[in-house]
């Protein structure tokens, strides 16, 4: 970025294209996520040059059960070895991991390990990485507005007092800004269900890169694009 003041502060990433970019090479569908895997440590390394603060990945959604049991399993096996990979490398990186989603469905195991990076990393604060992880847009308003029910149930919330201000204290993303820029790859254009409240202004960059392929390059070609957006929020421009 020629000017970081035009950059994005908070840029979120639906990774999509692992699967066909192993088919295309007439490979297993785990071969492209593990590729993925890796683009991620050159992406989340790229942020800091490009003036972006916060990243948020979509690494696995409410809907991706769905899939082989065969594959799901090998993605859960992925994440397990990406963090204990790259855990010291996000700490000596300066980089705040935080995971986002529901939980209760994952291993036990691999949750440890997610609450450890959490944790390790907590006082970082060069990059804040976050991983939508057995995420859904819907499913985290529905588990937000269980808990703001129950803190109106409990006394604690007048509902009077619930707005478009209030709500989003609720949502997993709760100490993030909102997205700047959302880019999703592999040339598919559509939202996926992916960060539904806040991205109700956010920039959209459609790109036929599969994501394997998104390169550190490709993200600075994006992030470079962004710069020139004029965004008015509704308002008209003086």
């Amino acid at each position: 970025m020629s000017d970081k003041k035009k950059a994005p502060e908070h840029v979120a990433i639906i990774m999509d294209g692992n699967g066909r970019w192993a088919q295309m090479r007439h490979r297993p569908r785990l071969v492209g996520h593990h590729a993925g895997a890796k683009r991620v440590r050159e992406v989340v390394r790229a942020c800091p040059d490009l003036g972006v603060k916060y990243l948020t990945i979509f690494a696995f959604s409410t809907e991706n059960w769905k899939r082989t049991q065969t594959e799901v399993a090998g993605l859960m096996k992925l994440f397990k070895r990406y963090i204990r990979r790259e855990a010291e490398n996000l700490l000596e990186e300066g980089v705040r991991v935080r995971f986002i989603g529901d939980r209760v469905k994952l291993e036990p195991a691999l949750v440890d390990l997610m609450d450890g990076l959490e944790l390790l990393t907590a006082d970082n604060d060069k990059v804040h990485l976050t991983i939508a992880l057995n995420y859904g847009g819907r499913d985290e308003v529905a588990r937000a507005a269980r808990r703001l029910a129950h803190d109106v149930e409990m006394g604690n919330l007048n509902p009077r007092d619930v707005c478009d201000e209030t709500f989003p204290k609720y949502l997993d993303t709760h100490v993030l800004p909102d997205p700047d820029l959302v880019i999703r790859t592999s040339g598919e254009a559509r939202i996926s269900n992916f960060l539904l409240w806040q991205s109700a202004y956010s920039e959209y960059e459609f790109i036929d890169t599969l994501w394997p392929d998104f390169t550190s390059d490709v993200f600075a070609e994006v992030v470079d694009r962004f710069g020139v957006r004029e965004r008015r929020f509704g308002a008209v421009p003086v």
